[in-house]
């Protein structure tokens, strides 16, 4: 589905605009944007963005709401719904004390400027390329080095995309117990870190890829062919090391395959990669001196549209259509179905931040619209809310949460120590939690700029305030809290496709 038609279509896709400064546009709600991919000069906007592009607007929930509900400026605007009603104390499930926001702040300004003070400027793009670095291992790095000189960068960027695009829908929690030991030098690692090292390893080793004679590709082939066994081979999981969700995942990576079927976006051999050749060709993309300016939104549609296929189907449906990533929340105000509805696409979000890095680092792309992606609403970035004591779970729903974990504890490998409140993804207590998440880590960005003294152009980024403070931050209070199992002070239960 297109980000604001139901049919794919590249050439109206971007319906409805309002320029880079955000002022509405008086565009026809039918027409499309084209503009030149050839080379030209032309006169630049703020930020060296050229003058003559333009962002979509926000789709008309009204006209069409599955198409609004998949759209990048539903998160923001669905979620400020929530922390106003936090302002007025009535949500549902937590108790908000805003006085604890300069609190966790300076929590975070202390965890950036431990890592990078005063070089803030160093502070890399938020994305998936600094997990492969654990160990500080430049493993990127080496990998594009075994590529060899007759590989060109086009080639070479369209792996590095395979690799993110099945490493970041592995990178959902992994548990308290799964290690994985790394071919390269034997160190075990774990979580983030670990998912990143063990599909790299399985990249290298052809597990993705049809083609024997090129192990360094993702197809839609392989992929639909994957097993759970072989994946828990290349995971290393065993009975004494599981990892949570072995089967979602594996499924997730099949489905994979079979979204990868669209040739309009992902070629004739159905690789992520080739979602790079839609980019460089749309309509809205454009090439300046040399420079190439592509929309985020852009991105964000191939993502959408291509990889609705993965989605569970017991996820939240609409008109037929599943929705991913979002669900009903007794916090929004009454209205239709569809308006109690919250979207986070939290993986795709993730996709985005972590495709857009190889596309900028080896073609040099510029993107533009990059804060329309929202804070990850994920439990580092919750839990580091709740630790810091700017959330607190109401008493009832407490104990709700931690009879669920005395229940869950009984079944067999499950944790008993440590006890934290436990719910399922689509309980009302973790839709509000992570609505909550979007808007406080908004709130929390001018707080650290301002405690950093950064100013114009030097102040930190959303994506550079999550990359070098909230989820590192949400991680470590997490393992001082909570040093045996380090989990965050909210359990969820995943089946591994969405955190």
């Amino acid at each position: 589905m297109g980000l604001f038609s139901k049919k794919s279509n590249a050439k109206s896709t971007l319906i409805g605009t309002n320029d880079v400064n955000h002022k509405e546009s008086s565009t026809s709600v039918n027409s499309s944007i084209k503009s030149p991919v050839t080379p030209g000069t032309m006169s630049f906007a703020h930020d060296g963005i050229p003058a003559s592009m333009s962002l979509p607007s926000s789709p008309n929930p009204w006209a069409d709401p599955v198409v609004y509900l998949r759209s990048l400026y539903a998160i923001r605007e669905r979620t400020k719904y929530v922390i106003d009603a936090a302002e007025k104390q009535q949500l549902t499930n937590f108790i908000y004390d805003k006085t604890k926001l300069s609190e966790t702040a300076r929590y975070v300004v202390s965890i950036i400027k431990r890592d990078y003070a005063p070089d803030y400027h160093t502070i890399p793009p938020y994305g998936r390329w600094q997990h492969f670095e654990v160990g500080g291992r430049k493993r990127i790095d080496l990998l594009l080095t075994t590529f060899g000189t007759e590989t060109d960068v086009i080639e070479k960027t369209k792996r590095l995309i395979d690799l993110f695009v099945v490493s970041v829908l592995l990178d959902a929690g992994a548990g308290t117990k799964w290690t994985y030991k790394s071919k390269d030098n034997g160190r075990i690692y774990r979580r983030s870190e670990g998912l990143a090292v063990a599909s790299l390893d399985m990249f290298k080793d052809g597990l993705f890829s049809s083609d024997p004679h090129n192990p360094f590709r993702v197809d839609g082939s392989a992929l639909k062919l994957l097993m759970p066994d072989s994946l828990a081979r290349g995971l290393q999981t065993t009975p004494t090391n599981p990892i949570d969700g072995l089967h979602g995942r594996a499924g997730l990576l099949r489905k994979l395959g079979q979204a990868l079927d669209n040739k309009e976006y992902f070629g004739l051999d159905n690789r992520p990669g080739n979602m790079i050749e839609y980019l460089m060709n749309h309509p809205t993309t454009q090439i300046v001196d040399g420079q190439r300016y592509i929309l985020v939104p852009t991105l964000w549609t191939v993502l959408c549209e291509g990889l609705t296929p993965i989605w569970p189907q017991s996820r939240t449906q609409l008109d037929g259509c599943s929705l991913g990533d979002a669900w009903q929340c007794s916090t929004m105000p009454p209205g239709q179905y569809w308006e109690r509805i919250i979207p986070f696409h939290k993986l795709t979000q993730w996709l985005t931040y972590s495709l857009m890095v190889p596309m900028s680092k080896l073609m040099g792309v510029k993107w533009v619209g990059e804060h329309l992606l929202t804070g990850l609403p994920e439990y580092r970035n919750g839990g580091l809310f709740i630790d810091t004591g700017l959330l607190t779970l109401k008493p009832q729903q407490a104990k709700r949460g931690l009879d669920a974990y005395h229940a869950n504890s009984k079944k067999e490998g499950q944790p008993n120590v440590e006890v934290v409140p436990m719910f399922s993804a689509e309980d009302d207590v973790i839709v509000e939690w992570r609505a909550l998440t979007v808007q406080l880590l908004d709130r929390l960005l001018p707080e650290v700029n301002k405690m950093l003294g950064l100013q114009g152009p030097e102040v930190l980024t959303l994506g550079q305030m999550l990359e070098a403070g909230t989820w590192k931050g949400g991680r470590e209070l997490a393992e001082v809290s909570r040093p045996n199992t380090k989990e965050p002070p909210i359990m969820i239960l995943s089946d591994g496709t969405v955190f």
